[in-house]
């Protein structure tokens, strides 16, 4: 028993597990103070009274806009150029963002990977050829 505290290995594991503790504590703070109530009050504004001019009513017969446009129908475009379009851009969005997210997946996989053979494999064989 008394070897195994004595070993830095030991030491290294108990000082991860610290910090992994203190970073899942700090992260449930910060998502308890996200979603619990706000202690600060809300500020309010004075109700701003409209001026008269505001408030009129324009000329009978003066159209809004122009009167030529009337915009997009209401509910859902069904035409088939819309929807290939608006899903060719999705789909083309959706791919170029996957792509981003392999190249940053396997980069941090390469860095973590090479973190592991550079500095903690040598520094555990180093702490094991010590104490053996």
């Amino acid at each position: 028993m008394r070897r195994v505290i004595r070993a830095p290995l030991t030491w290294m594991v108990i000082a991860e597990l610290v910090v992994v503790v203190a970073l899942v504590l700090v992260a449930w703070h910060t998502f308890a103070g996200a979603l619990g109530p706000r202690s600060t009050p809300e500020i309010g504004f004075p109700a701003a009274e409209a001026s008269p001019a505001d408030t009129a009513l324009p000329a009978a017969g003066v159209t809004a806009g122009g009167g030529a446009y009337h915009g997009p129908f209401p509910g859902l475009n069904l035409g088939i150029g819309f929807w290939r379009s608006h899903l060719g851009n999705l789909n083309r969005d959706e791919a170029a963002f996957e792509a981003l997210e392999w190249r940053v997946t396997h980069a941090v996989m390469a860095a973590a990977r090479d973190y592991v053979e550079t500095v903690v494999l040598p520094a555990v064989r180093g702490a094991e050829r010590g104490t053996a």
